[in-house]
């Protein structure tokens, strides 16, 4: 299945004004312009004094770690030293929060980022100090029909909320086999873990990264050849280890990046968790309430509308994120994550990073569904695409949930 949302990237588009009729799948456009997809974090944090430089980073096309390595590089900062709460999406203008350890008391300006100083603050910026985040989307290329449709969905939305799923942007590092990087590093299986890291191929990967990842899968092993070969590039420093210590494969784990790391073993633990949502929704709502959707990694399920009881039980729920360290009596619960771990052929207990014990899987609780705030739906004339319509919304989301879930829920019925 084919999903109706489209982003510009992903699928050729005709140009505007072409006599070729557009299938309906391909509809909407989301992201035809950065900025037809806004962020700004909302936060209570002040620069009340102390060691750390607190600073707001507006970027424009350019996801949260390439703008961070940037200034790292162009301030020449330890990376360890910069702090931020959230990852923020590459193809949009977005605009967050970030902190570095004794870091200069003035703004950088440089293509696609700016970075303004506000003052000193006493502690590093992390998720928690997020409060909100703000979104103004545009989706465009729309006849009135579908804008006629959208209206009653939203008043659902509002009304029922959304299943607070993790979005595919959280699964980036899986690669074409698939296959999980954290999962065979949770299994101790540490060199399939840096094949998966290293040389599994990614609709996401630049040219470069293709060429340098083909070159590995066709010499893997040979480290030498390809430490001599490939030159400087990420992952340079496990190479040269491999080169010198073959069978060290837990001691090159331990120099991937850290921040890339914590990726690998969110994006697990998000699959996980998603799967014990999609599972609860099928059990707390008949198969005549809900369509499945396929979420990139995993097919998950929807719901349309809700009775008054499934609404008040849904919005109080909340799932743990799973992990070893994660104590749960028999129960429902329990079920739910024997149940997404079972398919796997893992336990709970298997859900954690034996080395390098920096790596962990985080805790918590996540809202089974979530609910905009301050939701708001303008219809206009498409100025890009002749004689279409546009939609503009508006809306607030708590922490960690995912406006590309809501705008998926728009579309897909």
């Amino acid at each position: 299945m084919l999903p109706r949302l489209r982003h510009k990237n992903l699928a050729w588009r005709p140009p505007p004004n072409s006599a070729f009729r557009i299938p309906k799948w391909m509809k909407p456009v989301l992201k035809h312009l950065p900025e037809d997809f806004q962020v700004e974090e909302r936060t209570a944090r002040t620069a009340e004094g102390g060691p750390y430089a607190l600073y707001q980073l507006t970027k424009r096309s350019l996801g949260t770690p390439e703008a961070v390595e940037a200034v790292s590089r162009r301030w020449k900062i330890a990376r360890r030293d910069i702090a931020y709460g959230g990852l923020k999406d590459r193809h949009a203008q977005t605009r967050q929060w970030l902190t570095i350890h004794h870091g200069p008391r003035r703004d950088l300006q440089q293509t696609n980022l700016q970075l303004a100083y506000v003052g000193q603050t006493g502690g590093p910026f992390v998720a928690a100090d997020i409060a909100a985040n703000a979104f103004r989307v545009v989706l465009r290329d729309l006849s009135r029909e579908e804008v006629s449709q959208a209206r009653p969905t939203l008043e659902s939305v509002a009304r029922d909320g959304v299943p607070n799923y993790f979005d595919q942007q959280r699964f980036g590092s899986v690669g074409q086999s698939r296959e999980f990087i954290a999962r065979a590093w949770c299994r101790g299986d540490y060199l399939r873990a840096l094949w998966l890291a290293m040389a599994d191929p990614n609709p996401h990967d630049r040219p470069r990264d293709k060429r340098q990842k083909k070159f590995l899968r066709d010499h893997w092993g040979q480290w030498a050849e390809c430490r001599a070969a490939l030159g400087r590039w990420p992952w340079q420093q496990v190479i040269a280890h491999l080169a010198e210590r073959p069978d060290d494969c837990r001691g090159a784990m331990a120099l991937i990046r850290p921040d890339l790391r914590s990726l690998y073993i969110a994006a697990f633990q998000g699959f996980l968790w998603n799967r014990m949502l999609s599972t609860l929704l099928r059990e707390q709502c008949p198969a005549e309430q809900l369509f499945q959707v396929f979420w990139g990694v995993d097919t998950v399920a929807f719901y349309r509308s809700l009775g008054e009881t499934q609404r008040q039980t849904l919005a109080k729920a909340e799932l743990p994120l799973p992990s070893a360290r994660l104590r749960l009596e028999d129960g429902p619960t329990n079920d739910l994550v024997q149940r997404a771990l079972g398919r796997l052929e893992l336990r709970l207990e298997d859900l954690r990073i034996d080395y390098p014990r920096d790596s962990f899987f985080s805790r918590g609780q996540r809202a089974a569904v979530f609910f905009p705030a301050g939701l708001e739906f303008a219809a206009d004339d498409d100025e890009i695409y002749s004689g279409r319509r546009k939609i503009t919304l508006r809306f607030e989301l708590p922490r960690g949930c995912y406006a590309t879930i809501l705008l998926r829920r728009l579309w897909e019925r």
